[in-house]
């Protein structure tokens, strides 16, 4: 497990001094054994799937679709500067870095100018982040909210960096796509407000913004656009992701049903955090910096051979014309994470409304196939 030295021993020294606990489900006693055995499993199941998503790397299939893949993201980098009025504009590459302190401390002084121009291979500049193994599943999170639109322009009226994300699902039961199922995201705004949850501070019941769903396609891709996201107490930058299995779509464009078989964050490279959060309007949230390597989550988003940090490169010469960022995630179709993503409201025309069960325990932890 990533994180060892805060995560871990922080929970087996708490552990030591409680001998039993409440921990996961409420109502369910777990002490020092039953937590370690947690970690455990996780670590086991990390490592099974990985095994298995790595036996299929020389698949002929499998190369075709990262092909396929390089090629997508350099048109839609093309498409998104041809929109811009950009195409001749410089830009700036975040290299691939090679758990969450590796990660991390590789990838920081990586964000910078590179020799690379328009005769560079796509697979020097847009392959994958990983080697398409296992996304850890991390907390959910309190402000899930059920029904949302789907939609992939999730701007509204928020303002902040532009930020186009591209995801992409794998199945690791089958080592392909994993087509048709609905990826859920959202995140706060510059200023780390949230839409569509009540609690206070955030945006209210009547409001959207920053959210949305979209339907995987034969690849196992989807794309939003959306904003860098702001920054809150006790939390480093993040974006939230949530994959529903077997879903309905409704005539109204929301969606009902359906299993959570994946629920994870991606973050962002600390440097590129500290320079967005220098930038109007985000430089006006005063609630302090929480740190990559200091959030308790980041550590459950990485293993040794997932990097929770996505690929990303600046559209132009800076960041007014905004990013395009990109993932690639493997998931279980077959896992049923529901209990792990109770929602804190349901959207509904005219202003949402709170969910009178919702469960605070349940977005705390992560289920046990975490990093």
């Amino acid at each position: 497990m990533v994180f060892v030295p805060s995560v871990a021993a922080t929970l087996v020294a708490a552990l030591s001094l409680t001998p039993v606990m409440v921990f996961a489900h409420p109502g369910e006693k777990y002490g020092k054994r039953e937590a370690l055995e947690e970690m455990g499993n996780a670590h086991v199941v990390a490592t099974m799937n990985a095994r298995a998503l790595e036996a299929c790397q020389n698949s002929p299939k499998v190369k075709a679709r990262k092909e396929r893949a390089m090629a997508r993201r350099a048109e839609t980098f093309a498409r998104l500067r041809r929109e811009r009025g950009i195409d001749n504009a410089p830009w700036l590459h975040r290299r691939d870095a090679a758990a969450l302190q590796k990660w991390a401390a590789q990838s920081h002084d990586k964000t910078g100018s590179y020799d690379f121009n328009k005769d560079t291979p796509n697979k020097e500049i847009f392959g994958s982040n990983t080697s398409c193994v296992l996304t850890p599943d991390n907390a959910n999170g309190p402000y899930f909210v059920y029904q949302e639109h789907i939609r992939s322009d999730i701007v509204e009226d928020t303002v902040g960096v532009p930020l186009h994300l591209e995801m992409q699902f794998i199945d690791v039961q089958t080592c392909e796509p994993a087509v048709g199922i609905l990826i859920d995201t959202w995140s706060c705004n510059a200023t780390g407000a949230y839409s569509g949850v009540s609690a206070r501070g955030e945006g209210g019941l009547g409001t959207t913004y920053l959210r949305g769903v979209q339907q995987a396609d034969e690849d196992g891709v989807v794309s939003f656009d959306t904003i860098f996201p702001g920054h809150y107490q006790g939390r480093a930058t993040h974006q939230h992701i949530i994959a529903h299995v077997g879903s309905e779509i409704l005539p109204n464009n929301t969606y009902t049903g359906g299993t959570v078989a994946h629920l994870s964050q991606l973050f962002f490279d600390q440097t590129l955090r500290d320079t967005i959060e220098a930038m109007a309007p985000y430089n006006t949230n005063k609630i302090p910096h929480t740190t990559n390597l200091r959030d308790w989550f980041t550590g459950y988003a990485a293993t040794e051979n997932y990097d929770p940090f996505p690929n990303y490169i600046t559209l132009g010469n800076g960041l007014t014309d905004g990013l395009f960022v990109w993932a690639e995630l493997g998931l279980n179709t077959s896992s049923n994470w529901d209990y792990y993503a109770p929602y804190a409201s349901t959207w509904k025309e005219g202003g949402g409304y709170d969910n009178p069960d919702f469960d605070f325990m349940a977005v705390a932890f992560p289920p046990p196939t975490h990093g």
